[in-house]
């Protein structure tokens, strides 16, 4: 199994993978069509390369936006119980 890339996209690296407008991607946000972002510093934020990679595949795949929207849901539950050790 490919391992999960950890690190962090700031926003105008992410709108650049994703080749949306700021107001299309928080737009898509709004629309749980793209996970929320994490909050790095005040007035910074960033997503998840695996997160981001993700959506992008399941676009690029053909899903429908119902899909796209279970996929966020799942993956913004993942968050949660990210840093809990088992």
């Amino acid at each position: 199994m490919k391992s999960l890339d950890y690190s962090l996209l700031p926003l105008e690296r992410t709108l650049s993978m994703r080749r949306k407008s700021r107001a299309s991607h928080y737009r898509d946000i709004a629309d749980r069509l793209f996970p929320s972002p994490i909050r790095v510093g005040k007035r910074a934020v960033a997503w998840p390369r695996y997160e981001v990679d993700q959506v992008i595949a399941a676009q690029i795949s053909g899903k429908t936006e119902h899909e796209i929207r279970a996929l966020v849901a799942r993956i913004e539950a993942e968050r949660v119980t990210l840093g809990r050790s088992e």
